[in-house]
């Protein structure tokens, strides 16, 4: 069971409609003790670094998830901002995030081209190191669904999960022990997407 946790940005329905078609099983819920029992976790999102912070706070929901992934090690994957939200600060904003990932969120900054922000569509992920996650989709162009105008920089190189190319090299992925993220959409992102999800529901 995955607990997609709502705290109120974005649409969480097509990430369970996917994990369903997988063949997992998911609850979306804001709820603290649906969310303490939890033994894999789920962080979507879409909007404002702040405002995620603090309705994850506003809701009790924020302590609870440090207790989950730092102590009882629960592997949790935060999605587009939920990815962004497990870094230590952003640009986009003044609160500060998680912190499970030594990073920091970087606005889209271009110079002398004509490239367009936010980066919207698909690109590719070069996988960087071996993961579960990527499980039988080693040496393969990956594609993905993106839309964001912030990116995560890691400052530890062994964290980098994948890689993709808009003006120059991002971070489209992270992984350390159980913390995950994903700056892409996996759940729009087809059958790269359903990949994904099923190496995260078998194999974590």
């Amino acid at each position: 069971m995955i607990t997609i946790i709502d705290y109120g940005m974005g649409n969480l329905g097509s990430v369970a409609n996917m994990i369903k078609k997988v063949g997992g099983k998911s609850v979306i819920t804001s709820d603290k003790a649906e969310i303490q029992k939890a033994t894999k976790i789920l962080l979507p999102g879409v909007g404002a670094f702040d405002n995620a912070v603090k309705n994850l706070k506003n809701l009790e929901l924020w302590d609870i998830v440090i207790e989950k992934v730092l102590v009882e090690k629960v592997p949790i994957m935060g999605i587009c901002l939920g990815m962004q939200l497990l870094a230590k600060t952003s640009e986009e904003g003044e609160q500060e995030g998680f912190g499970f990932i030594n990073a920091k969120v970087k606005k889209f900054k271009f110079e002398n081209n004509d490239l367009k922000i936010p980066h919207m569509g698909w690109n590719i992920g070069k996988i960087e190191k071996k993961s579960k996650l990527f499980l039988n989709m080693e040496n393969k162009e990956n594609r993905f669904y993106f839309v964001h105008s912030f990116a995560v920089e890691c400052y530890e190189k062994e964290d980098i999960l994948t890689t993709t190319d808009y003006g120059y090299k991002f971070v489209s992925s992270f992984e350390k022990d159980n913390i995950i993220g994903c700056q892409f959409h996996p759940e729009k992102s087809h059958k790269f997407g359903m990949k994904l999800f099923i190496n995260f529901v078998e194999n974590y």
